[in-house]
């Protein structure tokens, strides 16, 4: 494959987060979209969407690859390679993994040979991966430089702790990645830096938990996360645990910095509506709450509404911490160069339960900002509004009807500071086969959620 000056496609990485930064802008983005809880009877697909603001076809889906069967819900995502790699020329980033989180199939989707037109290249079927090491549920996808990992929710009945899945880089099951989960209650997303010898993970629910809908019930019963765990890298075993308590219901996504050099993280706890930042202080790993997201009273709520913290993401310098509440209705951006003292620097609202946001596009969101992703200088922020199907359907009911959708957000990456793009809109709720909604997105050239440095 070609190296593309339109990073249309791309090597395996880049040597240090600053290079990233200098790459071309993204000119393709690829989102996964469902049809799932909306009851439409198709498959979930990947969906192409056009970035190149000189194209006629800007902020429009360019292309949809379905998937081969129905109720997949297609989730998290990631590339078979990352900046892990980038001194290794037979590596390429090609190849999207591409689970259901409900199926447990999992897609590997060619982008290599047409950017613009993926093509399915292999399914790995759930029922095998439950035979072979008693796991399902994947979530979040990471490069070891060949090989990759796959974080797993649930065992082949859909209870907890689960665990990872280890495949190779053709793509086959190499059986389970851990050696001991220590007392893992539950699983979630995951990050490492490997100059530290660290994996750190976190806590959703247990499949069978999650699934069918949040029941507030269910935390009371324990039945919700609220550990970090730290894992001995090279040994594959966890280490360290951290209880986080009320301050941390629902830890889920995870971050450590880029630097490869650094110990700091960030977790966003979802329900706690709170921002953690870990770091490694001799031979202990310390943490501490540094935003309090206070939830707000509603009318129709016997409770105060909690923001729900339901992603969080770095800028590949390290300065600017983003994070969506997807129940309130706003996107966040905090200067955190003192990672202990955050300053926050821009919010923008679309959609939510507080009535606060304006229409966007001339459309009043259904929804809230969820999955986000940032361009690699640092200006660009693209935004969807999805969640869990049951969980969309649940807070948001008139989204089986109405869709998801796509925009994005321009961000001053000097001073700090955010703005809703009047140019850029994808209206997932007006797909050839219906009203889908839109999840994770991914850049060819790779991205800020994606790529980890030796």
């Amino acid at each position: 494959m070609t190296i593309s000056s339109t990073s249309e496609c791309c090597g395996p990485g880049y040597a240090s987060p600053a290079e990233a930064m200098r790459a071309p802008r993204e000119k393709l983005l690829y989102t996964v979209a469902l049809y799932i809880g909306t009851g439409i009877q198709k498959p979930d697909y990947l969906a192409t969407v056009d970035a190149d603001p000189k194209s006629p076809t800007y902020s429009r889906v360019i292309n949809r690859l379905e998937m081969p069967g129905i109720g997949d819900e297609l989730h998290h995502i990631g590339w078979n390679a990352c900046s892990s790699c980038h001194d290794d020329a037979t590596k390429e980033r090609r190849y999207l993994i591409v689970p259901g989180v409900r199926s447990s199939n999992i897609h590997i989707i060619d982008c290599g040979e047409d950017p613009k037109s993926p093509r399915l290249y292999k399914v790995i079927e759930g029922d095998e991966i439950k035979a072979k090491t008693n796991l399902s549920a994947p979530h979040t996808v990471h490069c070891l430089g060949a090989d990759i990992i796959i974080s797993m929710l649930g065992d082949a009945k859909g209870e907890a702790p689960g665990g990872f899945l280890h495949l190779n880089e053709n793509f086959e099951i190499l059986g389970r990645w851990e050696n001991d989960l220590g007392g893992m209650k539950f699983n979630y997303d995951f990050w490492y830096q490997p100059r530290h010898n660290v994996m750190v993970s976190s806590e959703w629910a247990a499949p069978n938990t999650f699934m069918p809908g949040f029941d507030l019930e269910e935390v009371g019963h324990l039945k919700y996360g609220r550990e970090l765990h730290f894992w001995d890298f090279k040994n594959k075993r966890v280490e360290n645990t951290l209880y986080l308590g009320e301050d941390g219901l629902l830890p889920l996504e995870v971050r450590f910095h880029h630097d490869p050099n650094s110990t700091h993280g960030f977790v966003g706890a979802a329900l706690s509506s709170n921002i953690i930042h870990w770091y490694k202080k001799e031979e202990e790993w310390i943490w501490e709450k540094i935003i309090d997201v206070e939830s707000e009273p509603h009318p129709e709520w016997p409770i105060p509404i909690p923001g729900i913290i339901s992603v969080i993401l770095l800028s590949m310098d390290d300065r600017f911490l983003y994070f969506s509440n997807w129940l309130h209705g706003d996107l966040r951006q905090y200067d955190i160069s003192d990672p202990s003292n955050p300053r926050l620097t821009g919010q923008v609202w679309m959609g939510g339960l507080l009535g606060k946001a304006p229409k966007v596009h001339g459309h009043q969101i259904t929804g809230g900002p969820q999955m986000i992703q940032l361009s690699l200088d640092g200006k660009r922020l693209y935004v969807t509004t999805s969640l869990f199907s049951t969980w969309d359907n649940q807070f948001y009911p008139d989204i089986r009807h109405n869709g998801g959708c796509m925009l994005m957000v321009n961000c001053d990456s000097e001073n700090g500071g955010m703005e809703i793009s009047p140019d850029f809109f994808v209206d997932f709720g007006m797909e050839p086969h219906g009203p889908a909604r839109c999840h994770e997105t991914r850049y060819p050239g790779g991205d800020c959620t994606s790529d980890i440095w030796l």
